[in-house]
């Protein structure tokens, strides 16, 4: 979710101006994914990197969070959304870390929509702590060398039980994928825009789907292995 930041520098306002904005348009994209229904939306939020951000702005940033975690959730329960927080909630505060607890147990048996909000998480931390718990099993006898394989991996990592994304969308011009999921995203379909997350809408959303719907997913394979087959089968 880039570009909050210069949306609000653009408008020469606080940084601060641009979050709140960018806090309406997660809005209007839990609002497309279930009336899609689509099963899953991961949001990066804040990367391990945030941190380093001005101690005004990362504090700002804190107080939006905890606010959205006291306003949104029950909406978001009411909803059939499953909220889940991914990355390293112990440096959070420990109010914070509460409040995430509390939307997680009372969301949990939702199934309209999981929401998956990436806080304090980078990609390289993620499959740094699914490496440390193989080790810790392979030291305790749990595991041999010989058992850590891909599925292993995949088992650790964060959002392990669910399908690997299909879209990743990136909004504010970077051509990168900033340390996201960087285990999940082996083939997932890339999509950027120029348009600064505050500026999201559903036309935009509705045009990454379109160009996604018309690309051809190969997984490592020919073209000519994944088209469907005009044979009637014997």
């Amino acid at each position: 979710m880039d570009g909050n930041g210069r949306w609000a520098e653009r408008r020469h306002r606080p940084r601060v101006i641009g979050h709140r904005a960018g806090a309406r348009a997660v809005n209007i994209c839990i609002d497309f994914c279930l009336e899609k229904r689509i099963q899953a939306l991961t949001l990066f939020a804040f990367s391990s990197e945030n941190w380093g951000r001005p101690e005004g702005e990362v504090g700002a940033l804190m107080k939006l969070f905890m606010n959205a975690l006291e306003r949104e959730v029950d909406e978001l329960d009411r909803r059939g959304v499953r909220i889940r927080f991914i990355g390293e909630r112990e440096r959070f505060s420990a109010t914070i870390v509460q409040r995430m607890a509390l939307a997680e147990s009372q969301t949990v048996s939702n199934t309209g929509l999981q929401l998956n909000i990436a806080a304090s998480y980078g990609g390289r931390w993620d499959i740094t702590q699914a490496a440390r718990a193989l080790a810790m099993d392979v030291a305790a006898g749990r595991l041999t060398p010989d058992d850590i394989d891909e599925a292993a991996m995949a088992s650790r990592v964060a959002l392990a039980d669910l399908p690997a994304p299909d879209l990743f969308i990136r909004t504010g011009g970077e051509m990168r994928i900033s340390n996201f999921l960087l285990w999940q995203l082996a083939y997932t379909e890339l999509w950027f825009t120029d348009l600064l997350w505050p500026e999201l809408d559903a036309v935009t959303l509705q045009r990454a789907l379109d160009h996604y719907a018309s690309r051809e997913r190969r997984f490592g394979l020919t073209g000519a292995q994944v088209a469907p087959s005009d044979e009637i089968p014997e």
